[in-house]
């Protein structure tokens, strides 16, 4: 059986969440729920630091505007975990070819990546942190969901993948326009008030 929805749901869910990615498929792996995880995502070194870091991420995840910071940080790190997690889903099948298996998970877990970060940028307008730990707790739980259906039924969670992916990408372009407006609101109230101070503190002649 082909890999390829495998490689492009982890590669959705790496964009996310990538230590939650290789934690979830080393587990499967190890305890023997799937043949499909490579060898070299069932080592113990690699759970246990991928444990470590999930850890991380879900308490910097859920602080706003240190889940902003921790998204930067991840520009790089994310892409890169998701291709390489396809190029090794992709060399221990031989179904598909490592190069194309890594630039499929590479750019899936960019575009997820960026949907993520966007969408955190709005959701950081907000004057309350709940909505962080929401989100996070959603975005935690649909990869956790996501992957372990893909073990099952690759195809039907790849499709599932890609229409999140749209729906994201569809959503931080709406969310965009959204910021940028409310920015140039309080930009503006910000400037009134600046002048209606300074109106009224003129200096007596």
């Amino acid at each position: 059986m082909s890999v390829l929805p495998l490689v492009f749901t982890s590669g959705w869910a790496s964009g996310i969440n990538a230590y939650a990615v290789v934690l979830l498929l080393g587990v499967f792996g190890a305890t023997g729920v799937s043949d499909e995880v490579p060898a070299s995502l069932q080592r113990t070194d690699v759970l246990v630091v991928a444990a470590v870091l999930f850890l991380c991420e879900a308490v910097a995840d859920k602080i706003p505007y240190v889940d902003s910071v921790w998204d930067t940080a991840h520009t790089v790190i994310r892409p890169l975990s998701g291709a390489v997690v396809a190029a090794l889903l992709a060399g221990g099948s031989g179904s598909l070819p490592e190069l194309a298996a890594g630039a499929l998970g590479g750019s899936t877990a960019l575009l997820s990546h960026l949907v993520k970060a966007g969408t955190r940028m709005a959701v950081n307008t907000s004057p309350e942190p709940f909505s962080n730990i929401g989100v996070s707790t959603a975005e935690d739980l649909g990869v956790a969901g996501i992957i372990t259906f893909a073990i099952f039924h690759p195809l039907a969670a790849a499709v599932i993948a890609a229409t999140l992916l749209v729906l994201g990408l569809v959503t931080v372009a709406f969310l965009a326009s959204r910021i940028r407006r409310f920015l140039r609101r309080r930009a503006r109230r910000r400037e009134e008030r600046h002048l209606a101070g300074a109106g009224g503190h003129r200096p007596h002649g």
